[in-house]
């Protein structure tokens, strides 16, 4: 059996409220939290001296961590507040920080908090694969159905989405493991966003040969 086609029924309200929200918005929403964590473990010692009760957590690292956290919970409120929905990425991603953020704090031991990425990316990346093997493209869940495919189409991009994230797991162990903490945080936040960014926009010419909209805009054009 063919996987199903995913599509949202225009007139869901949520989708409505989504794409209601200001583009500028949910992206800061998204790349708000890393841009604290990079700048607080950038600038942790200046943060300790200014707000003496960070020092509590310990070094910069742990001080970036704990507003990682904070940063994380307000965007998935906000989020939620607009929305009235949380997309599964950013939700998924966001009690994985919250667990190996708690214990990067509690143990003092910023191993944690670096292998955050490498659990995340692998479990996506093995959902989307097992997905697969098992006959289900589950692509447009995670994506929360952002566009409409065929079957064949959510099939490729799916396969293609779960190795790149087993990439992403394999990069950032290789970084953390292999270079400073200042090097993985800027990895973290100014290698993985181009990179994922790069990837995303090959995709399309995939997206649009097997889009479902372009081809009925095709149909229609061939019948007038």
């Amino acid at each position: 059996m063919n996987p199903p086609i995913l599509e949202r029924d225009p007139s869901d309200p949520q989708k409505e409220k989504k794409e209601g929200v200001n583009p500028l918005l949910k992206l800061v929403l998204e790349l708000g939290p890393l841009m604290v964590f990079f700048f607080a473990n950038a600038r942790g010692e200046w943060l300790v001296r200014k707000f003496p009760v960070l020092a509590e957590l310990g070094g910069p690292i742990f001080v970036a961590t704990g507003l990682f956290m904070a940063a994380t919970a307000i965007a998935l409120i906000a989020s939620w507040l607009l929305m009235r929905t949380l997309p599964i990425m950013p939700m998924v991603s966001g009690v994985v920080v919250f667990i190996f953020g708690a214990l990067t704090l509690y143990l003092q031991d910023d191993i944690f908090i670096k292998m955050k990425p490498t659990i995340v990316n692998t479990l996506f990346g093995g959902v989307l694969l097992g997905g697969l093997y098992f006959g289900r493209s589950l692509l447009g869940y995670v994506f929360d159905s952002a566009f409409s495919l065929d079957a064949e189409g959510w099939r490729k991009l799916t396969f293609r989405w779960g190795l790149f994230f087993l990439f992403l797991a394999l990069a950032n162990e290789v970084v953390w493991r292999n270079f400073s903490t200042d090097a993985w945080v800027t990895f973290k936040v100014w290698g993985i966003m181009p990179i994922t960014l790069l990837f995303t926009f090959s995709q399309m010419p995939l997206i649009l040969h097997h889009s479902l909209d372009e081809k009925a805009g095709k149909e229609e054009k061939a019948g007038k």
